[in-house]
């Protein structure tokens, strides 16, 4: 019993700081959607331009260049830059769980996703191959749909509904709990929570960014709870994301109960890598959870998980691959490439 409770402890930790750190990236996608979904004119901006907005977590980066692509405003260069700097959700779980390995990761993938986009763009295959203009269906907000209105905070704090007051009271719940534990949660799923009973900067970091969350379901207007943070991020986001958190921290406590699971990876290193890869091609995020499992736990090297977050790009192909099945396959396969390349590259150079 007390396993079971420090594994949905570790879950619920994990997800409830990648729901906050989601409110505060749509947050800051919609106070400033003007300038971060402009486009640019020079075609080597642009390659840096899709790569930039892939790095971010989640996948509303990559949905917007998605939808350029598909309007002919971008090129099959900086798609599939976009598609190899995206990991999806699981930049979030990353950022929660391995902080500081987490940028080390984006970083490489980031420039792997730059090389191969200008590779392609100098080998004149910067083609778009969505066939004829389509509208995917994006989030489009109405004007009602204003980040902070001071005429009605008091009002609406005083009216609170109870979205607001269910994301404030598990925020507060939440930053409790970093205080009095003196370690955040998804520490604990790779280390002993007293060894980090100290305030280091990966617990100040998980404070300013709840308290940040914080602030903004307190101030932005109900429309903004209703409508981005219940229907779109919770409602869309938490259960999956919890099941299948659950379900990696289960996997590998059962999995380091039954097998050595350390030796087996060392011995078939090969095949890991290849599997992760090859689960990387599904266009959901979730599955590959269980390779950053891995890492937490020393069980992998970097260089597999780097060739997952190359390939794999959470839900942010969905799109593509509902408007245009020929730039899914060569812009996944593009990535398959340069998985094997930079993961089998990385495994050799004993990294």
């Amino acid at each position: 019993m007390e396993i079971i409770i420090d594994i949905l402890k570790q879950t619920l930790m994990v997800v409830v700081f990648v729901i906050v750190m989601m409110l505060v990236l749509e947050y800051i996608t919609l106070r400033t959607k003007n300038r971060t979904f402009k486009t640019v004119n020079n075609p080597w901006l642009k390659i840096v331009f899709a790569a930039v907005m892939g790095a971010l977590p989640g996948c509303m980066g990559t949905f917007a260049v998605v939808s350029m692509y598909v309007h002919r405003n971008l090129g099959l260069a900086a798609l599939t830059a976009a598609m190899i700097a995206t990991a999806g959700d699981e930049t979030f779980v990353m950022l929660s769980i391995i902080p500081g390995k987490s940028f080390l990761i984006m970083g490489i993938i980031f420039i792997v996703a730059i090389v191969i986009g200008f590779i392609i763009r100098l080998l004149n295959q910067d083609k778009n191959y969505s066939g004829k203009e389509m509208h995917i269906h994006t989030h489009k907000d109405s004007v009602e749909c204003v980040c902070y209105d001071s005429q009605t905070l008091l009002s609406q704090l005083k009216n609170i509904i109870w979205e607001r007051a269910v994301v404030v009271v598990i925020a507060l719940l939440f930053l409790a709990s970093l205080i009095i534990s003196g370690a955040h949660g998804a520490e604990g799923a790779h280390s002993h929570a007293d060894s980090h009973s100290e305030w280091g900067w990966e617990k100040i970091t998980f404070m300013i960014v709840t308290i940040v969350g914080l602030a903004i379901s307190l101030t932005v207007p109900d429309h903004f709870l209703k409508k981005h943070l219940w229907n779109h991020i919770i409602k869309k986001h938490f259960l999956k994301l919890f099941l299948w958190t659950l379900g990696a921290f289960s996997f590998m406590y059962i999995l380091n109960q039954f097998v050595d699971i350390e030796n087996w990876v060392k011995s078939n290193i090969d095949i890991v890598m290849l599997l992760a890869i090859l689960i990387g091609i599904i266009p959901t995020s979730g599955p590959n959870l269980i390779f950053i499992s891995l890492f937490v736990g020393g069980v992998i090297p970097i260089s597999v998980l780097i060739a997952n977050s190359i390939v794999q790009d959470g839900h942010g192909s969905i799109p593509l691959l509902a408007e245009s099945q020929k730039s899914f396959l060569i812009t996944k396969g593009i990535n398959v490439l340069a998985g094997l390349l930079v993961g089998y590259s990385m495994l050799l150079a004993g990294i």
